[in-house]
Formats: structure tokens, sequence, C-alpha cells
């Protein structure tokens, strides 16, 4: 049987936000890499041999259940990182999401909620985020013991921006495909061997090209990324956007039928 908590952790709860601002870098590594992070019923949201991480950077406001008025919501950092994944229907439906690895957040109350309604892996962390002269917006966070893991520079003066060199694709068209955040998150349910869908719907929805300056980023030093050179792919910002995440569903992946 499965405990309360468990069932409190599918998403239970409608939610609705407000994105102030949103910096979403996208990494490509070879398929093989990411494939230990699979769970049953998803596969690789791929192109050209490439799969890819999110790290997205969110300015979070008004984060509360859907009924309640925005005032009653909370405000908070998020950093989250995301494999980008299919899940494939019993109706023959092929829906791109993502799967979360982990959320880290500069709110204490924010890691605990989240962990007893979600399956999110969050954690509470030292994150700084300020306007330097020049539109730069400045990104720092740091572990426990203070040592950045993450530090990097965004250039929000509305000057053009390329795709990094690395990226393997052709033109800004393809790369929005692989910006964030995808229609659906996913998460596998060892007990019911079923996988979680939550659906986001949102609003204005422009992803903007921009620059940015990755001074430190130790988050690929462990497994299963060690082994492999991490290529930035994108970098897309938006800001001021709404958005909505439906309560979760439970689906049974096609090969556990």
């Amino acid at each position: 049987m499965i405990s309360l908590f468990k069932k409190l952790r599918r998403h239970p709860l409608a939610m609705k936000a407000f994105f102030r601002r949103s910096l979403v870098l996208t990494y490509a590594f070879p398929k093989k890499i990411l494939e230990p992070l699979l769970d049953p019923g998803l596969s690789l949201d791929d192109y050209q041999g490439n799969a890819f991480i999110a790290l997205a950077l969110v300015e979070t406001r008004q984060l509360r259940p859907n009924p309640l008025p925005a005032w009653l919501g909370r405000n908070f950092f998020l950093i989250g990182f995301r494999v980008f994944v299919k899940f494939s229907t019993r109706e023959g439906k092929t829906l791109r999401g993502l799967k979360i690895l982990q959320s880290l957040t500069d709110s204490s109350l924010m890691a605990k909620l989240g962990n007893i309604f979600t399956a999110y892996q969050w954690k509470k962390s030292h994150i700084v985020s300020q306007d330097l002269p020049g539109k730069i917006w400045e990104i720092r966070c740091s572990s426990a013991r203070h040592n950045d893991e993450l530090q990097l520079r965004a250039d929000l003066s509305g000057k053009s921006a390329e795709l990094p060199p690395e990226s393997p694709f052709p033109d800004f068209k393809t790369a929005r495909k692989f910006a964030g955040p995808l229609p659906h998150t996913f998460s596998f349910e060892k007990d019911s061997q079923k996988v979680l869908v939550v659906q986001g719907r949102r609003q204005a929805w422009d992803p903007q090209p921009v620059h940015v300056e990755i001074l430190q980023n130790r988050f690929f030093d462990k497994a299963p990324f060690q082994n492999s050179t991490p290529r930035l792919a994108n970098a897309f910002f938006l800001e001021n956007i709404p958005y909505h995440w439906e309560a979760g569903k439970l689906m049974v992946p096609l090969r556990h039928e």
C-alpha cells in the first residue's frame, strides 16, 4: 500500500506562478552519457545523436495553489536541472517534456514544501542574483560550504546573440525546440510503476537568445556527466510570464501495460 506521504508527492494541487525573469541554458551530451538517467517509459529527446540537459534559473514570484490570491504566494529563486525526454501514451501520443534531476532554491520553506508535494529533489542553497552595469544579470550559487558551484553572467542589453560555437543546432528555430520549459514534466513512481505527468501552461512565450559568460559550473563534475565535456547548445531569456501547472496524473508506461 502506498503511504499518504508518497501520495502527497504526486503534485496533487494545480499551481500558478509568475516568472519575473527566466534564463535557460541547454547543454548537449552524447546520448549514451544521459541514458542512465532514464526511467521506465521515458526516452531521450535527442537531435542528431545529442541528448540535452537544461539548466533553468528562474526568479519566481507568487507561487501558490491555483485558487489562492497572489499575495499569499511565495517568492523565491529556482535553479533547476532537467533532462529533455519523451513519453509515449497508451493512446499512441508522444509527449515531450522534462525529467527533473534536482531543484535548488534560496528558500528553506520552498525546499521543505517542494520535497513534500513533489519528487523534484529540492535542496536549499545560497543563491545570489544581482544586476550589474550594462544590463548584465549575474547569478551565483554556492553549496553549504560556500564554495561557488555556479557563477554566470547574462547580457540582457538586447544585443544580438549568436548560437554558442559548439552548439549542434543549425539555427535558432531548431534551438528553440530545446529551450524549455516544455509542456510536461515526468517522474517515475517505483511503488506503482507508473509515470506522474504534470502539464504546464504558459502565456506570451517568446524566448530570446542571449550571450552568457560561464565563469564557474561544477554541476557536471559528478556522475554521469564527469567523463564527458558538456557543450553549451543555447541560452534563452524571457521575462514577465504567467505560468500554470495542472495537478499531476499517473499514467502507465507502455512497457508496463
